[in-house]
């Protein structure tokens, strides 16, 4: 895994440094596999579509699962792999740095750590001593790989801004390459986040009809991301089509197009 993952990493990083590319998010290596086919650069694991594909809620999938997970879908492909890493699984600095190590041995090209602390937020101070816990634990192993601090401060009803601009730059000073606050959509705000944390990348993720790559490229976004989107989407027309089988007792023609 060494050479491999070594590879992915400076690849990884190379995303970051200019441009913007889409960062979509698989849930196993099925659907990794199609998307590696068309030809996206770099690709994310997703907490939700990893837990939907097991049967169980958002979050509730252990840290041991999630490593699992993460070796299978960086063996499946020489792509570059981001760990949707939740908050860490764990809240102490020590315990996410060592959980942060585990995740190192797994081959994944970045990782994100996310402020959340089950329905709330971690404390600032806090927060920042986590990210920087993180950072110690992935310099340790391959300074190359790319730390992602997340906030989710949109997600648990906190919808000022000033505070959210003010994690995120606390975490880039931390040693975040990449800043993430999802659930905001406003282009004023997303190129307030830009200019904020710049030269440090932000990612953005899509979560309105109405939002383009375009849009978001020229806004200064560097990386945008699909989190349980294309895994909804998935279960959607699953739900759609057995539905139709039940009721009307025959399947929608798109089930008879593929392989």
């Amino acid at each position: 895994m060494g050479g491999r993952a070594t590879a992915a990493r400076r690849a990884f990083r190379a995303l970051h440094a200019q441009g913007c590319f889409v960062l979509p998010n698989p849930w196993d290596v099925g659907s990794l596999r199609r998307l590696e086919e068309l030809g996206f650069p770099a690709l994310a694991s997703t907490s939700a579509g990893l837990a939907w594909s097991t049967g169980l809620d958002d979050r509730a999938v252990t840290r041991d699962a999630v490593l699992d997970h993460l070796c299978t879908l960086c063996a499946a492909t020489d792509l570059p792999v981001n760990a949707d890493y939740e908050s860490g699984f764990a809240d102490d600095p020590e315990s996410v740095a060592a959980n942060v190590a585990l995740a190192m041995e797994t081959g994944v090209a970045g990782l994100s750590i996310e402020d959340r602390a089950g329905d709330d937020l971690y404390d600032t101070t806090l927060a920042v001593e986590r990210i920087a816990a993180a950072r110690t634990a992935i310099d340790a192993v391959d300074p190359q790989t790319i730390l992602v601090g997340r906030s989710e401060s949109f997600l648990v009803g906190r919808k000022d801004l000033g505070p959210t601009i003010d994690r995120l730059v606390a975490y880039a000073e931390a040693g975040a390459d990449c800043l993430y606050a999802p659930g905001f959509s406003d282009p004023d705000g997303i190129r307030a986040i830009v200019q904020a944390v710049a030269p440090r990348s932000v990612n953005v993720l899509l979560t309105a009809p109405s939002m383009r790559v375009a849009d978001l490229a020229a806004l200064g976004v560097r990386r945008i991301s699909t989190g349980s989107r294309l895994a909804f989407a998935a279960w959607a027309g699953f739900d759609a089509a057995a539905r139709m089988l039940l009721e009307d007792g025959a399947l929608p023609p798109a089930s008879f197009t593929g392989t």
